[in-house]
């Protein structure tokens, strides 16, 4: 079985618009998915509100499209009532670690056995272009038209010190990458989190310069830095861009997990 055969193929095309990552993502997992040799029937694809929590609706499996902010909260509880059942999340930047923040923090803690995909374009790209906690500092977002001035949520970061099992983050680049590890985090009992850096031309990059598909993409290339070499730089005292984001495996342990078959 092919990749391809995951596809609701009467459901394309998406909804997405031309030039966005989402799409990149989802092959990405499809990808990860059949290498392992996961079962239509006990798979199940959860999201919330957002351009990434369409992606389910594309997918053959059972899916549950679910209010904001809400979609590990209703992944833990199907995890819990099956735990037989593959549990994956699509989700983006702001339905995370905004309006689902505590969920995020807590699903972490709890070490709840399900693989969180994050959609991280840097805005709240379908429902108004507003600034989420991941927009960069200066960046322009229909609620900071001057420039955001906030610090910015590093979900990576977060998920590792609270606790989850597994943690990556990669850009829609780097498919290789990002295939290997979402396959890692769907073999890994216990909460996994892979953060994607993924472009949106149309509500983050029309209002930042980056609205040429091609060029942003080019953009997440040249400024991301692997977890090591920067760790190695810091070390030795040498100065690091500001700009330059960190790619790669943060975390892989082996903690008590919620929900693991028996």
């Amino acid at each position: 079985m092919s990749f391809r055969d995951w596809y609701r193929i009467d459901r394309l095309p998406t909804i997405y618009c031309v030039g966005c990552g989402n799409g990149t993502v989802i092959n990405c997992t499809l990808h990860a998915v059949d290498t392992l040799g996961w079962k239509w029937e006990e798979t199940v694809f959860v999201s919330g509100i957002g351009c990434s929590s369409r992606a389910p609706g594309y997918i053959k499996t059972d899916s549950l499209h679910t209010t904001h902010g809400r979609a590990l909260a209703f992944a833990t509880g199907i995890k819990l009532a099956r735990p037989d059942l593959h549990v994956v999340v699509f989700t983006g930047d702001g339905d995370l670690a905004a309006i689902g923040g505590n969920h995020f923090i807590h699903s972490c803690r709890r070490n709840v056995d399900m693989t969180v995909i994050c959609m991280n374009n840097w805005i709240y790209g379908m429902t108004g272009g507003q600034g989420s906690p991941t927009t960069p500092r200066g960046a322009i977002t229909t609620t900071t038209p001057y420039g955001s001035g906030e610090g910015v949520f590093d979900l990576s970061a977060l998920a590792v010190v609270a606790g989850a099992n597994h943690v990556a983050r990669w850009t829609s680049y780097h498919v290789k990458e990002l295939t290997r590890a979402i396959q890692t985090g769907l073999e890994t009992p216990g909460f996994s989190l892979i953060e994607v850096l993924t472009q949106c031309p149309t509500a983050y990059g029309r209002r930042n310069k980056l609205r040429d598909v091609a060029e942003t993409v080019e953009y997440l290339k040249d400024h991301a830095i692997l977890l090591q070499k920067y760790n190695r730089l810091v070390q030795e005292g040498k100065p690091v861009p500001e700009d330059m984001f960190t790619v790669g495996e943060f975390i892989r342990r082996n903690r008590p997990a919620m929900g693991v078959p028996p």
